[in-house]
């Protein structure tokens, strides 16, 4: 079983969350194959998807060797407990919902709390919080994280919606830890047509951007 600072060492390298969300759970594996294929490893399945402890239980036995299965979309303490009792190695909130930190904690796994100001960022890290979640980063920008961190440097930034292939490079130069991607890596086309093959080529793409940085 791996350690939170295992666990938070390799969601850095390469330090590329993919957000999943999909409403057919079957096609949960061939997602997580497509993804690892292309160097991701880190796969956040979020509580959107039906039957979604179900579906990270079975992600976590079938892949839990190769990627870190994690929980999103965890609003409270019990789905924080339920997510990591079905092998989630991380948890993600939208939210600043401190009591998921403790819950998280206490079961020796990182977690990733939701702000969107700078009270709700340190909040968060005085609360103990691994990373911030700052969501949704699209309306912000990286220039709202630089803006952020000049005077909170110390903040674990990973900003989540807004990020894809033209903006992630300046995401991470703004100072971002690791970087949340959903629809623009997971996106609705894919999902219609069951493209693994373009996800792994996107997959990749993202790798290469985080690897140059």
């Amino acid at each position: 079983m791996r350690s939170r600072s295992e666990i938070i060492s390799r969601l850095l390298n390469p330090g590329i969350v993919a957000v999943v969300r999909t409403d057919k759970p079957g096609q949960l594996p061939a997602i997580c194959e497509a993804l690892i294929t292309g160097g991701v490893i880190a796969i956040e399945i979020t509580f959107t998807v039906p039957n979604a402890l179900e579906a990270i239980r079975d992600a976590s036995q079938r892949f839990g060797d190769r990627a870190l299965i994690g929980a999103g979309t965890v609003l409270n303490a019990e789905m924080c407990r339920a997510a990591i009792g079905a092998g989630a190695e991380f948890v993600v909130s939208p939210i600043t919902r401190l009591e998921i930190i403790a819950a998280a904690h206490v079961l020796d796994k990182p977690v990733m709390i939701g702000a969107y100001t700078p009270t709700e960022a340190q909040t968060a890290h005085e609360a103990g919080a691994d990373f911030i979640k700052i969501f949704p980063a699209d309306k912000l920008g990286p220039s709202y994280i630089k803006s952020l961190r000049a005077p909170l440097p110390h903040l674990k930034i990973v900003p989540t919606g807004g990020v894809d292939l033209n903006t992630a490079a300046d995401f991470l130069k703004a100072g971002c830890a690791a970087l949340g991607v959903g629809g623009s890596l997971l996106t609705a086309d894919i999902l219609k047509t069951e493209n693994w093959a373009e996800l792994t080529r996107l997959a990749k793409a993202f790798v290469e951007i985080a690897a140059r940085q």
